[in-house]
């Protein structure tokens, strides 16, 4: 028997006997371990950010977990079951990929995106509109990116992708004219308008905007840890520094990030 069938039964079977004998397990709901699941999620995300593949493996077999336990519950009331989810996810995947299970053609991962949402709308219980598959729960910069790639899907874009500059400019000038009158509710409206349409630019330049911006984190985690550090040796606290003297550490940390010897949060 296939390896991969042993393991997966193996899992189902823990997660009965779990779900019968563990009490911490029984007496859980689809709304107990929601957070947990979101928390996964995050840490699968870390782990990929790490590109650590053995963590990866272990945060997988979290989120796995999840999608069985949830299965599971819901197998004893009658909704669905493990096999249920697996099915429904298998039709969709053949649905969605006519240019492998069916007749039509495809050549590039480009002219499968285009045909991406319409595909998406005729299934059964389908997204009635083009935005309506966006999860509102969703981060805000991770469903803007998602907004713009679903009217992307239909044709709503730029011509060129060099225009969306121009909006990013408009936004940034709007902003600074809300900045100087130091209206509050008009300087968020017009900064998310400026985020908004520098999440569209790195959509159109195919740079990932939440691995960017976490890039960037971990940057600045870096160079504070090591300017923190430096301080700490030096018998000083950050409060107590010019912004001068901690621009010095700040520099030795990027010098040393040019040739790899700072360490990773």
């Amino acid at each position: 028997m296939d390896r991969r069938l042993v393991a997966f039964q193996r899992l189902l079977d823990i997660m009965d006997e779990l779900r019968e004998k563990c009490p911490w397990d029984s007496k859980q709901t689809f709304d107990s371990i929601r957070a947990n699941t979101i928390e996964e999620t995050y840490e699968l995300c870390d782990a990929i950010m790490k590109k650590d593949m053995n963590e990866i493996k272990k945060e997988l077999g979290d989120v796995l977990l999840h999608i069985v336990f949830y299965s599971k519950m819901a197998s004893e009331t009658n909704d669905f079951d493990i096999a249920d989810v697996c099915n429904a996810l298998c039709d969709k995947l053949v649905f969605r990929h006519p240019h492998v299970f069916g007749t039509a053609n495809a050549d590039s991962a480009s002219q499968v995106e285009q045909s991406w949402e319409q595909i998406k709308r005729k299934e059964k219980d389908g997204n009635k509109s083009v935005l309506s598959g966006v999860p509102d729960a969703l981060p805000a910069l991770i469903k803007a990116y998602r907004i713009q790639d679903k009217a992307r899907n239909v044709g709503f874009d730029w011509d060129e992708k060099e225009q969306v500059w121009d909006k990013v400019y408009e936004e940034l000038g709007e902003l600074k004219e809300e900045v100087a009158k130091l209206d509050a509710e008009k300087m968020e409206a017009e900064f998310g308008d400026l985020l908004f349409s520098m999440i569209n630019a790195a959509r159109l330049y195919k740079i990932n905007p939440e691995n960017a911006l976490e890039r960037t984190n971990r940057k600045f985690i870096r160079r504070f840890n090591y300017l923190e550090s430096q301080t700490l040796k030096q018998g000083k606290e950050l409060k107590g520094m010019s912004l001068e003297e901690m621009d010095q550490y700040w520099n030795e940390a990027k010098q040393l990030e040019r040739e790899g010897k700072l360490p990773n949060p």
